[in-house]
């Protein structure tokens, strides 16, 4: 299946990737270029944004505005006029060698982030849960490198994945937002690169990016590859359902740890791609708060 190039935006850490139905535009982020960037399809126009310091991702509040998750917490953010960061919880000391890193709402308008080493060795990282009107909760530990998370349809299960560990896990959750009988969903195996951000279809398929493997795949509910979409740049980060019916997958990508001979093989790496036509896909939730 081909995938397009849409904006050869070069970003270093390409991530975030999120459908905003309000102005029909797809926003991501640029982790270490501390970027929040818009794309919207319709007209062409391109946007980017500089905030503070390294930005995970950034998710929509219901009673308008955004959510925004940095190197040391959550805060919410705003974009236009001008850029403000109004800190609502810090998670780390500014010389900590942690981050957050991916995030996603669910239907109930829980907030579900991971924060992880940026060393990437240490087992430091943890997976939290956010109900508005508390304080994030840690729900999950022992993370290298947090991504995903992704609900299926029916909103029973949760998927989460240490990408160090190239494993995805799968999660019972209940209608009260409680996690249980952690298990396997997917291992990658040599040559398939480690699982980074992913989405689910309305058919509940699970779709993920793949870091150091040049692909996403879409899986069944057995964790069995249904589709592969091969992309010409080799870290690729996050996916997200977009366009009119939500039938277009939008892909990030990254420069970063590439040398200067594999960028020069991949020279679009740090761009942002689509493949038409793969959904239809489904909207992540909105944080309640």
């Amino acid at each position: 299946m081909q995938t397009e190039l849409v904006w050869d935006c070069g970003c270093q850490l390409g991530e975030g990737a999120l459908w905003n139905a309000a102005d029909a535009s797809l926003y991501f982020v640029d982790i270490h270029g501390c970027e929040v960037l818009a794309f919207t399809p319709a007209t062409g126009a391109k946007r980017r944004w500089a905030v503070p310091q390294r930005i995970g991702w950034i998710v929509p509040r219901a009673g308008g505005g955004w959510l925004a998750g940095f190197q040391q917490g959550v805060a919410a953010l705003t974009l236009e006029p001008e850029v403000r960061v109004e800190w609502l919880h810090r998670l780390h000391e500014a010389d900590a060698p942690m981050r957050l890193n991916d995030a996603k709402a669910d239907a109930a308008g829980r907030l579900w982030f991971g924060s992880m080493h940026m060393g990437e060795v240490e087992p430091a990282g943890r997976f939290y849960r956010w109900v508005a009107g508390s304080a994030p909760e840690v729900v999950d530990e022992g993370y290298v490198v947090t991504n995903g998370p992704a609900f299926s349809p029916d909103g029973r299960t949760l998927y989460h994945t240490d990408s160090a560990a190239a494993t995805i896990y799968a999660f019972d959750l209940s209608p009260d937002g409680a996690l249980s009988r952690k298990r396997t969903f997917a291992e990658f195996g040599p040559y398939q690169g480690f699982p980074d951000g992913m989405t689910t279809d309305a058919a509940g398929h699970l779709w993920v990016a793949h870091w150091a493997g040049s692909r996403v795949t879409q899986r069944d509910a057995s964790g069995r590859v249904l589709k592969t979409l091969v992309l010409p740049a080799p870290h690729v980060t996050n996916v997200a359902f977009g366009g009119p019916e939500l039938t277009d997958l939008y892909i990030t990508t990254a420069r970063t740890r590439l040398s200067d001979s594999a960028l020069a093989q991949s020279p679009l790496s740090g761009g942002l791609f689509v493949a038409r036509g793969v959904g239809p896909g489904r909207l992540p939730g909105v944080f309640a708060g």
